[in-house]
């Protein structure tokens, strides 16, 4: 396991006023969909809004889960755009569900202007899904001699 100096730590680029505001941002809308669904009650929100405060940990989690905060990235858009459709073909039509689905459009924009800023939009994506399932194949092939 590699550690992280303090020397390292110090190098590391300051992240602009611009992502501050994003990553803030997707963290508040994250948490306020949470909100919105866990006030709603009956177990399938109240799952939905768990699910939500899971994602919006992964966002701030330190350490080892920083280095995979691009995965947790994907997770939660994927998550909202499910949330999204589920509610275009179950949901019910008052007030605050048309905020909600609002805040989660804005949401999914957000992530993916993080998913290009920080890891490098579509291509940079991709390449590190590849690099995570050549990782896995390693991991899951046998070697000979054991």
């Amino acid at each position: 396991m590699a550690t992280i100096t303090t020397t390292q730590v110090a190098h590391r680029p300051a992240a602009s006023p611009a992502a501050v505001l994003i990553r803030t941002l997707i963290l508040a809308l994250t948490i306020g969909t949470a909100v919105i669904h866990a006030s709603l009650g009956g177990l399938l929100f109240l799952a939905n809004a768990a699910g939500y405060a899971t994602l919006a940990l992964g966002l701030v989690l330190p350490g080892p889960f920083a280095t995979q905060r691009w995965l947790v990235r994907l997770a939660l858009a994927g998550f909202t755009a499910a949330t999204i459709g589920a509610w275009f073909l179950f949901g019910g039509r008052f007030p605050l569900a048309y905020i909600d689905k609002g805040l989660e459009v804005i949401l999914i924009g957000l992530i993916g202007i993080e998913l290009w800023q920080v890891d490098g939009g579509p291509r940079g994506i991709i390449g590190r899904l590849r690099d995570l399932a050549t990782a896995a194949r390693r991991r899951l092939t046998p070697r000979a001699g054991r």
